[in-house]
């Protein structure tokens, strides 16, 4: 018999997966957190979750909030289970499910009036957000605040209105200044260098487009900590939902899975304080950047090397494709040669240890993440996550022949078919415009890495140029699998 997940039946289900040990009435708010998805219900929710468990600081719950008119179906899910969770957990020897309860509440648009109220609330301290790498306005060529967005263009004419995170954020501290009640930190947690820094400028760059003086006191006095967050957790489908039904008798609207591996690591810049989470794991340090660019580079950089062989090979998951001796030698011998000798070190790390670390994690069988989930979005993951190491080794005058080939399947993915034939269904915000570039670099092999707004001038260097031209010939002659093999003989630039 399946059970309904709800707070009403909890009690039922404790035979079936663990539970929340502190009460829902006992819990306060004290986060505002934008994007209640799959990552952040798997990440900072279960860390709140087990400091919870342990009896601490149940004055940080959490009241989610979303400003796309699609996060209304998640508040509507999430509503009718008590906004409870079913995470699972999938390492290749374990699987285990856990009831979470730290939210409390989501709020969603149009209801942009209620977000800032409670924004302006005293309880909420932290203002937390994941909303994709590219939910930031950041011309990614330059790394610059892109003020000429249409969002932000609304939000600057209409400030008392906003409809942007950041126009809420902002018109949020205002009302806090306005009643002397002292400003939330603002917490990223999504996967950008930097991306304290990133959001900082952000946030000030809006604001300053309306009001100069509210830009200069966030500046001053509002703290934007950095950080580096990791775990692998797909997307959740039919499959995930029939699983949680099937093995654990839960009926979930919207269940999480995700590796048992997790990673948190936070500059410690939280003036109105903040829950101990050092006490379940996460790291606190001064300087967050060496882990991240670790992350990024290696992880996050990896996960878009092998999406798009995958995907021109017809494989759909993750797992597969490790499984792939091409594909899993292409990466071992890009990461070695190329991205990992670019990484500088980490305290306490080894980068072959943590490399060896991720080439399992991407093994994993259990988690069922897809190669349609890291290929989405490359127009904002590319410029994130790849093109900074292309970048690095053609300033050291080091060859790029991997990462050129990388650049060489996105552009040969961009086609719009796979080797076998099949139609390719494109998930980002550039696809037309990238697919428009890749036919034309049929003819021209430059119209694709001439898109300077993602390229930047890593596009122009005669040896990315050289190398991405011998890359992308082979593909289209050979097909990935054998550009793959040329690449791990030697033998592609002949």
């Amino acid at each position: 018999m399946t059970i309904k997940l709800s707070l009403a039946t909890l009690a039922d289900i404790g035979d079936r997966a663990s539970l929340p040990s502190y009460r829902r009435e006992d819990i306060r708010p004290g986060i505002l957190h934008f994007g209640v998805g799959n990552f952040h219900r798997a990440h900072m929710a279960i860390y709140l979750h087990e400091l919870f468990n342990s009896g601490r600081d149940l004055d940080w719950g959490i009241i989610g909030a979303g400003v796309m008119a699609s996060d209304q179906r998640m508040r509507d899910t999430l509503k009718a289970q008590d906004f409870l969770t079913t995470v699972v957990e999938q390492d290749i020897d374990r699987s285990a499910a856990t009831i979470t309860g730290p939210m409390l509440d989501v709020i969603t648009a149009p209801d942009f009036d209620r977000i800032i109220a409670t924004l302006s609330s005293p309880d909420i301290r932290i203002v937390s957000m994941t909303i994709t790498e590219g939910g930031y306005f950041i011309d990614a060529a330059t790394g610059k605040f892109d003020h000429d967005h249409p969002a932000i263009v609304a939000d600057a004419k209409n400030p008392g209105e906003p409809k942007t995170v950041f126009g809420l954020i902002i018109a949020g501290l205002k009302a806090r200044r306005a009643a002397g009640v002292p400003p939330f930190t603002v917490m990223c947690c999504d996967n950008i260098p930097g991306n304290g820094e990133v959001t900082e400028a952000t946030v000030c760059g809006l604001a300053r487009l309306s009001d100069p003086d509210i830009a200069d006191w966030i500046h001053h006095n509002v703290a934007f900590p950095n950080s580096m967050v990791d775990r692998i957790t797909p997307a959740t489908g039919q499959r995930e939902i029939d699983l949680t039904r099937e093995s654990y008798g839960i009926e979930d609207g919207w269940p999480v899975f995700c590796e048992g591996f997790k990673q948190w690591v936070l500059e410690d810049k939280f003036p109105l304080g903040r829950p101990a989470l050092e006490d379940v794991g996460v790291t606190f340090v001064p300087d967050v950047a060496p882990y991240e660019l670790m992350k990024l580079r290696i992880l996050n950089g990896g996960h878009a090397a092998i999406a798009y062989p995958a995907a021109l090979m017809d494989i759909h998951f993750v797992h597969e494709s490790m499984e792939n001796p091409l594909i899993r030698a292409f990466l071992a011998k890009l990461e070695n040669d190329e991205i990992i000798p670019v990484v500088p070190p980490v305290p306490n790390t080894s980068l072959q240890d943590y490399f060896a670390l991720i080439e399992n994690r991407f093994a994993n069988p259990k988690i069922g993440d897809t190669i349609p989930r890291l290929a989405q979005d490359g127009s904002n993951r590319q410029p994130k996550f790849i093109l900074p190491s292309t970048a690095d080794r053609l300033a050291q005058d080091l060859d790029v022949q991997g990462l050129a080939l990388v650049s060489a399947l996105w552009c040969r993915y961009f086609e719009g078919t796979s080797d076998g034939g099949k139609p390719i269904a494109f998930n980002d915000p550039s696809a037309e415009r990238l697919h428009a570039a890749a036919l034309t670099s049929r003819n021209d092999p430059m119209a694709f890495i001439g898109i300077t707004d993602i390229f930047g001038s890593v596009g122009a260097n005669p040896q990315f140029q050289k190398r991405f031209g011998e890359a992308i010939a082979s593909l289209r002659s050979q097909g990935a699998a054998a550009t793959l093999q040329r690449y791990l003989d030697g033998t592609l630039a002949s």
